[in-house]
């Protein structure tokens, strides 16, 4: 990075990582609101198939953070998480879950089976935000800053 006046610029030919995202929810308006919120700052894609999130990652795909709803038709979250773990753990690792049921018991039994975060609905945007800056720049420096 050059710093100029105004902040830090890129060198010609170089662009800054965006970290990316995937958002997984069944309800299409909650995948595109959050969509349209973390866009500004993130490269996010959505889905509201668990399915179509499962192929695109056993397909290669990688994000650095995936959030993902709990309760879904199918799939539920756990059970994708579970899925994706068989095959990329270090992806298994980065979903966050989003749920509005965690006074539920069957959902808190399904999120004490595994370590991932989890997040209640409503969101706070603005924590959601640094959740990810902070995984992206802790990964960055796991990864010895060559992400």
């Amino acid at each position: 990075m050059v710093l100029k006046k105004g902040g830090p610029t890129p060198l010609s030919g170089m662009r800054e990582r965006v970290a990316r995202i995937l958002v997984i929810d069944d309800e299409a308006k909650v995948a595109k609101s959050l969509q349209l919120v973390l866009a500004h700052e993130f490269d996010v894609s959505r889905t509201t198939e668990p399915e179509r999130a499962l192929e695109w990652l056993q397909g290669g795909e990688s994000f650095d953070v995936i959030l993902c709803d709990v309760m879904m038709p199918g799939v539920n979250g756990v059970e994708l998480r579970n899925r994706v773990a068989e095959f990329s753990p270090d992806q298994a690792a980065r979903i966050v879950f989003i749920t509005g049921g965690l006074l539920v018991p069957e959902v808190r039994k399904l999120l004490d089976s595994v370590p991932n975060t989890c997040l209640e609905k409503p969101l706070d945007l603005d924590g959601l935000r640094e959740l990810i800056r902070r995984r992206v720049r802790a990964a960055w420096h796991e990864a010895g800053g060559a992400i």
